[in-house]
């Protein structure tokens, strides 16, 4: 029986479109807002078609010592140029990018996911210090 943390891939996103890209401050301040950026498709371009898109990505905290990741969001891109015409026949499409905020007085890891309507779940990590 598969489980699902074998599902999901990682790789460089640099060469790998399907990866989540982090942009998060390395530091924060005890209690500063955060911003995190999470992106598909950043350095190669992901599709946005009807038949090829990314249809979620999720945010997580985990706290340096922590038993369980707190879900910071979650953001779905539903409009991928499908109408009742048919596939990518609308001019409608949303962008696979979403900005979160959040704050916390530990360090720990910023972990993203995203997925992929053909490819699957990819995942991603980046450490954030707290002073």
């Amino acid at each position: 029986m598969a489980a699902l943390k074998e599902q999901f891939q990682s790789a460089d996103w640099k060469n790998e479109k399907h990866v989540p890209v982090i942009e998060a401050p390395e530091k924060a301040g005890k209690g500063e807002l955060i911003e995190v950026k999470v992106s598909v498709g950043k350095e190669v371009a992901h599709p946005n078609k009807t038949e090829h898109h990314i249809r979620w990505i999720d945010l997580y905290f985990l706290p340096e010592g922590g038993k369980f990741p707190y879900q910071i969001g979650k953001a779905e891109f539903c409009a991928h140029g499908a109408s009742t015409e048919g596939p990518d026949t609308s001019t409608i499409y949303t962008n696979h990018s979403a900005v979160f905020c959040f704050k916390t007085d530990h360090p720990g890891t910023i972990l993203a996911s995203s997925y992929c309507n053909i490819h699957g779940l990819w995942e991603n990590a980046a450490e954030l210090a707290v002073e």
